[in-house]
């Protein structure tokens, strides 16, 4: 008599460690965000100088994205992504110690550059670890799940933030993050394997994975991978993907809006106390966290019910972008209400389109996965650079963030347009035998 062995479902712990890793990601990145009120006042930082220290995690971010990648395709997403976690949280815990040094700003800018190095191969290490533990057919949901993180984050870590703010003082706050993202990055080191070295793993759910469109086996060739010129320049100069890097600009730069002067935007151009702002500033981010969810769930569905790739990825991005333009309307009106439910709004509609990673995972030559997220994420985080630098310009010389906000709902038009008229038909990129 054949006994019939169930399938394991070890997969969706390594789901679970992907959330809470990029929870406390995006935690280190807001934490001068959440500080930035009180610590700009205490040392003296004007608004572009705060502009220079949001940036300056981005420069690093962007120009280690490639070297990132590289690391992971020749050691692994679990050791890279592992100690990376534990060194952006020692790094985080560091910045807490700035007044301490004659030049505080410097001490910042060398700290967030810092920071900006080491977290480059995080979310390249989501996408490969969703390609090797799941199939195709759920990482629309595994995508939106670790998408969603950096909604928790802002949704429940930034009050938490602002409590310790407001209850003992801002250096706290990169202490206590930092802390507990040290404890997580040794759990991970401990729990997190690739699947054929998991110990739980049986092989009725690497086989379904696999016969899924997943990779269980990526990464367990033993000689290295050479990366070519070639290589890279597949997965740079295709339309395709240039339409998905510019939208993932579009996206991001609606984030790291909300990453940075969002805190300052309620307590400086609406007089909000700085403990109210921890609470306000929550409620877009559940918004954009039940947007993400809907939005990963919708294009598997799409995907399950027959519908096409293309349709089943890019009609949620499409109404995502399209909705998030909603924002502008915040310069309109004088109703906490209506700007609170217009940014609650926009980010919810940010959150649903917000499936670049699911596209690159599902269109990205599979030999040089850990390579075309470095050059995805590279594209999708000039936005760290270039918005907290372009509103931090506006209220130097505007005083004021109407136009700031103008240019972040101009994101959302320009993303829409990208994925309607740019992306095409999405399929994934077979590497030539001359560029393998």
């Amino acid at each position: 008599m054949n006994t019939i062995i169930k399938r394991t479902k070890v997969r969706y712990g390594i789901l679970i460690f992907l959330f809470l890793a990029t929870v406390f990601n995006y935690a280190d990145r807001a934490t001068l965000s959440v500080v930035a009120p009180i610590m700009s006042k205490e040392l003296g930082f004007d608004p572009e100088a705060m502009g220079l220290a949001f940036s300056a995690f981005g420069i690093s971010y962007v120009i280690m994205q490639l070297p990132g990648g590289w690391l992971l395709d020749r050691y692994g997403s679990r050791l890279v992504y592992g100690c990376a976690l534990i060194g952006w949280s020692l790094v985080t815990m560091f910045q807490g110690t700035i007044y301490l040094y004659a030049s505080p700003l410097v001490v910042l800018i060398i700290l967030r550059l810092l920071m900006g190095a080491i977290e480059a191969p995080a979310f390249p290490a989501n996408s490969r670890l969703s390609v090797q533990w799941f199939p195709n057919n759920e990482r629309g949901f595994v995508t939106s799940v670790y998408q969603a993180a950096q909604y928790i984050s802002l949704g429940i870590i930034t009050p938490l933030m602002t409590i310790i703010l407001h209850n003992l003082s801002w250096h706290f706050v990169f202490y206590y993050i930092g802390a507990i993202g040290v404890i997580l990055g040794i759990f991970w080191l401990v729990k997190v394997r690739d699947p054929m070295h998991h110990p739980k793993v049986n092989q009725q759910e690497i086989d379904y994975i696999r016969e899924g469109g997943g990779e269980p086996s990526l990464g367990n060739k033993k000689e290295p991978q050479k990366v070519t010129f070639a290589q890279i320049k597949s997965v740079c100069v295709n339309r395709m993907m240039i339409g998905v890097y510019i939208g993932q600009f579009c996206v991001t730069s609606i984030t790291w809006f909300f990453l940075t002067w969002f805190p300052t935007y309620l307590y400086q151009a609406k007089g909000m106390s700085i403990l109210k702002v921890g609470f306000v500033a929550s409620i877009p981010a559940i918004a954009g966290f039940i947007g993400g969810l809907l939005g990963g769930v919708f294009s598997d569905w799409l995907l399950k019910r027959g519908y096409s790739l293309t349709i089943a990825r890019k009609l949620p991005v499409i109404c995502g972008m399209l909705l998030s333009c909603v924002i502008v309307i915040a310069n309109y009106t004088s109703s906490e209400f209506v700007v609170i439910a217009a940014m609650s709004l926009a980010f919810f509609a940010k959150g649903f389109g917000n499936l670049g990673w699911c596209v690159l995972s599902d269109t990205s030559p599979k030999e040089v996965l850990g390579i075309a997220g470095g050059v995805f994420n590279m594209c999708g985080n000039m936005a760290s650079i270039i918005t907290p630098l372009v509103i931090g310009i506006i209220l130097a010389n505007t005083q004021s963030f109407d136009y700031a906000i103008l240019y972040v709902g101009s994101m959302g038009l320009i993303g829409l347009i990208s994925y309607l008229f740019i992306v095409g038909p999405l399929d994934r990129i077979t590497l030539t035998p001359s560029v393998a």
